[in-house]
């Protein structure tokens, strides 16, 4: 459960149904939450999951698998003819 009982809009929602935006509010009821389109009257039970796997970002990689994907090349001078 997400969601409070008390029915609220989701602000840039779009209807599955109708397409209408800022028309679906969102509540619980029954221990289960619930979308609905006050535009067309489109109806059905929310299934939201937990969040899997957090994607990967410069901000929360850490510095060894930053080093273990760092290439280094080094290069030798040329002889001196």
């Amino acid at each position: 459960m997400a969601f409070s009982e008390k029915k609220r809009f989701l602000a840039g929602a779009t209807c599955p149904r109708c397409s209408a935006q800022d028309k679906i509010q969102v509540y619980s009821a029954e221990g289960r939450d619930f979308r609905e389109c006050v535009s067309c009257g489109f109806k059905d039970e929310m299934h939201i999951s937990n969040a899997s796997r957090e994607i990967e970002t410069r901000v929360n990689t850490t510095e060894e698998l930053k080093r273990a994907e760092t290439q280094v090349l080094q290069f030798s001078p040329e002889p001196k003819k």
